[in-house]
Protein backbone atom coordinates (compact mmCIF):
# COMPACT_ATOMS: atom_id res chain seq x y z
CA UNK A 1 0.00 0.00 0.00
CA UNK A 2 1.35 3.46 -1.01
CA UNK A 3 1.66 6.41 1.49
CA UNK A 4 -0.67 7.83 -0.67
CA UNK A 5 -3.63 5.29 -0.27
CA UNK A 6 -2.93 5.27 3.50
CA UNK A 7 -2.75 9.18 4.13
CA UNK A 8 -5.48 9.95 7.24
CA UNK A 9 -7.98 12.53 5.66
CA UNK A 10 -9.85 14.72 8.26
CA UNK A 11 -13.22 16.72 8.85
CA UNK A 12 -13.13 20.14 9.89
CA UNK A 13 -14.77 23.22 11.12
CA UNK A 14 -14.06 26.32 10.35
CA UNK A 15 -15.90 29.34 12.18
CA UNK A 16 -16.51 32.62 9.97
CA UNK A 17 -16.58 36.40 11.53
CA UNK A 18 -19.93 35.77 11.59
CA UNK A 19 -20.27 32.79 13.60
CA UNK A 20 -21.54 30.52 11.13
CA UNK A 21 -19.26 26.88 10.61
CA UNK A 22 -17.92 25.64 7.62
CA UNK A 23 -17.69 21.81 7.02
CA UNK A 24 -15.03 20.49 5.17
CA UNK A 25 -12.38 17.51 4.63
CA UNK A 26 -8.80 17.71 3.65
CA UNK A 27 -5.38 15.40 4.37
CA UNK A 28 -3.99 18.72 5.77
CA UNK A 29 -6.51 20.80 7.80
CA UNK A 30 -3.84 23.44 8.87
CA UNK A 31 -3.13 24.20 5.13
CA UNK A 32 -6.68 24.20 4.08
CA UNK A 33 -7.56 26.40 7.00
CA UNK A 34 -5.17 29.04 5.87
CA UNK A 35 -6.13 28.94 2.09
CA UNK A 36 -9.77 29.72 3.62
CA UNK A 37 -7.80 32.74 5.87
CA UNK A 38 -6.77 33.94 2.26
CA UNK A 39 -10.47 33.54 0.50
CA UNK A 40 -9.37 30.88 -1.73
CA UNK A 41 -10.69 27.32 -1.63
CA UNK A 42 -14.55 28.05 -0.77
CA UNK A 43 -17.07 30.78 -1.78
CA UNK A 44 -18.39 30.36 1.54
CA UNK A 45 -15.83 32.73 2.95
CA UNK A 46 -16.13 35.11 0.35
CA UNK A 47 -19.21 36.98 2.40
CA UNK A 48 -17.50 36.12 5.99
CA UNK A 49 -13.84 35.57 6.60
CA UNK A 50 -12.64 32.03 8.26
CA UNK A 51 -11.75 32.86 11.95
CA UNK A 52 -11.12 30.05 13.45
CA UNK A 53 -10.48 26.21 12.93
CA UNK A 54 -12.67 25.06 15.17
CA UNK A 55 -12.92 21.61 15.11
CA UNK A 56 -10.85 18.85 13.56
CA UNK A 57 -11.67 15.03 13.59
CA UNK A 58 -8.92 12.31 11.92
CA UNK A 59 -10.26 9.98 9.26
CA UNK A 60 -9.02 6.79 8.35
CA UNK A 61 -9.47 7.67 4.52
CA UNK A 62 -11.04 9.82 2.38
CA UNK A 63 -13.95 7.92 1.84
CA UNK A 64 -14.60 7.75 5.89
CA UNK A 65 -13.89 11.74 5.69
CA UNK A 66 -16.57 12.13 2.95
CA UNK A 67 -19.18 10.06 4.96
CA UNK A 68 -18.46 11.90 8.03
CA UNK A 69 -18.36 15.39 6.51
CA UNK A 70 -21.84 14.55 4.77
CA UNK A 71 -23.18 13.58 8.56
CA UNK A 72 -21.76 16.80 10.19
CA UNK A 73 -23.50 18.81 7.15
CA UNK A 74 -26.55 17.29 8.28
CA UNK A 75 -26.31 18.37 12.26
CA UNK A 76 -28.40 21.41 13.14
CA UNK A 77 -26.25 24.43 14.43
CA UNK A 78 -26.27 23.17 18.07
CA UNK A 79 -24.89 20.21 17.49
CA UNK A 80 -22.44 21.15 15.63
CA UNK A 81 -21.12 23.76 18.48
CA UNK A 82 -21.54 20.44 20.41
CA UNK A 83 -18.30 19.02 18.58
CA UNK A 84 -16.59 22.35 18.49
CA UNK A 85 -16.91 21.82 22.30
CA UNK A 86 -16.00 18.31 22.67
CA UNK A 87 -12.57 19.08 21.41
CA UNK A 88 -10.69 16.82 18.10
CA UNK A 89 -12.39 13.30 17.83
CA UNK A 90 -11.85 10.56 15.48
CA UNK A 91 -14.31 8.94 12.68
CA UNK A 92 -15.95 5.74 13.97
Amino acid sequence: MSAELSRPWFVYLVRAANGALYCGISDNPQRRFAMHQRGRGARFFHTSPARELAYVEACADKGTALRRERAIKRLAKPAKEALVAAGAGDCL
